[in-house]
């Protein structure tokens, strides 16, 4: 499919707002509050998924380019009819998008399997290759394997797919990261995660040691986890931050992915189930690395509520995957707040390290956590630290409020997906990436009732210090502990 321009979206000119923590719109529909990218919307129209519905982003930049990818057609029950793409090469100023070729029978050229999901990106700079891996699903809606979609021209065109992996009985939740440090032994490895939903969660992971055109299976525990994301550390460590352990945990490689060690146990996990009806993204961790191989993992505890009512983001912090710091809440609220926090998107500027860390995180939220799926208002919010996470900025609201039933019903709740992400460009400005919708009303099968696309900062988001001190918790506390139970989230 030929790219095409999307043309920024038009900020609104009338927002209705009241301040509950956290800013919330009174409006009906979506409004940007912060001038926004509709970076891709999707164009396809079978009536056996939701037409117009793009869920799920990941991102990546390399330099003054970021790729994204994401779910687009999404079906009720998992998958969806493909992956689609958008990439900046001039800092987030224009994106050309697409959807990739060879993956799904609606795909062009078809490809041979029914749906496709799981989405994430890397860029392998000594192969000069972005790699965009998905989760395919056969005709009985079976996760069938991992597939890996490679661009060499900057990510403007993609190759058809190769597989990853399509051997064990069943995956769920992959991801993707690729060593980018020249100096390191292991430069130009990329390296995929995965689990077996048919085992209870077991872990399996893969490498590539050639650009994603071959890869091979690396000898890993057999654990039981769910929604890891593979990084790597400039001196070439693999750290994989997971739902694991006792609750959120790490697996690590120091011979370039051949084998690893774990799970090293980095928190235990509480996590409130957000109202409405919302998928949540079930508490799963969203990871980052800085310039100097700080591992930052973050996700949704409710820990600090007394009583657990809601959710905020809290990180932990590790030089070695290993050991890690006490839980940091990220002051987004206060603790008496009403807001419920979920589905961080972290981001690091790679180009900043150690105390001088930048960090940005995107979030979605409720202003007012007890709600319905008639009354809840899901936001999209982002807050940024310049010293790695002491002290945060107060938070601003990107865009919102988002109707549930304007997101497409899944299995697992209402979607706009199991994650997003936040990368930065080499300009040192955040570029959150999420999914959200503008409608109020979206059925299976309509081509004309859904209205969920992607959108990201137009111009990107400056980091800003702040004044909010983050705040340590306890590890023992009140509240639903995480318990793993081979959940399937494709």
């Amino acid at each position: 499919m030929a790219p095409s321009r999307i043309l920024s979206v038009a900020r609104r000119a009338a927002v209705v707002a009241g301040v509950i923590g956290l800013v919330l719109s009174a409006a009906s529909t979506a409004l940007a509050l912060v001038p926004v990218n509709q970076i891709s919307t999707d164009p396809y129209t079978n009536t056996t998924s939701y037409h117009q519905t793009q869920v799920e982003p990941d991102s990546y930049s390399f330099g003054s380019t970021i790729v994204a990818t994401f779910q687009s057609g999404r079906f009720s029950n998992g998958g969806s009819s493909n992956l689609g793409w958008a990439t900046s090469t001039d800092n987030g100023a224009t994106w050309t998008h697409g959807f990739l070729p060879g993956t799904t029978v609606y795909a062009t050229p078809a490809g041979p399997w029914a749906r496709i999901s799981d989405p994430a990106v890397a860029y392998d700079p000594k192969h000069a290759v972005w790699v965009i891996e998905g989760l395919v699903l056969d005709n009985s809606l079976n996760g069938a394997g991992v597939v890996a979609s490679r661009s060499l021209d900057g990510g403007l065109t993609w190759q058809s797919p190769v597989n990853v992996s399509t051997t064990f009985p069943s995956y769920d939740k992959s991801w993707i990261a690729c060593d980018t440090t020249s100096t390191s032994a292991f430069y130009g490895n990329c390296y995929v995660e995965v689990d077996d939903p048919s085992s209870g969660g077991l872990l399996h992971l893969f490498r590539s040691t050639n650009g994603g055109t071959s890869w091979t299976a690396s000898s890993a525990p057999g654990s039981l986890v769910l929604g890891g994301q593979p990084l790597v550390q400039p001196n070439g460590t693999v750290v994989v931050p997971l739902q694991g352990g006792s609750g959120i945990a790490s697996f690590v490689s120091t011979n370039g992915g051949s084998s690893y060690t774990g799970p090293h146990n980095i928190s235990t996990l509480s996590f409130h189930t957000p109202a409405g009806g919302v998928r949540n993204g079930l508490g799963m961790p969203s990871a980052e690395v800085d310039g100097a191989g700080t591992v930052y993992t973050s996700w949704s505890d409710c820990r600090f509520r007394t009583g657990c009512p809601a959710n905020d983001i809290v990180f932990s912090t590790s030089s070695d995957g290993v050991t890690w710091s006490a839980v940091q809440r990220i002051p987004a609220v206060a603790t008496s707040s009403a807001a419920d926090l979920f589905i961080p998107g972290f981001g690091v500027d790679h180009s900043t390290s150690g105390t001088s860390a930048h960090l940005g995180v995107g979030f979605f939220f409720y202003p007012n956590g007890s709600c319905s799926t008639s009354t809840c208002k899901l936001d999209v919010g982002f807050i940024s630290s310049t010293n790695a996470g002491t002290t945060w900025s107060s938070p601003k609201v990107l865009l919102g409020p988002i109707s549930l039933t304007g997101l497409p019903s899944t299995t697992l709740g209402y979607m706009t997906g199991d994650y997003m992400s936040t990368s930065f460009g080499s300009n040192g400005r955040a570029y959150p990436v999420f999914a959200a919708a503008t409608g109020s009303s979206c059925q299976l099968g309509s081509i004309t009732s859904c209205h969920e696309s992607m959108y990201t900062s137009k111009n990107g988001l400056a980091i800003v210090g702040g004044t909010h001190p983050a705040t340590s918790g306890p590890e023992l506390f009140s509240g639903p502990a995480f318990t793993l139970a081979g959940r399937t989230a494709f």
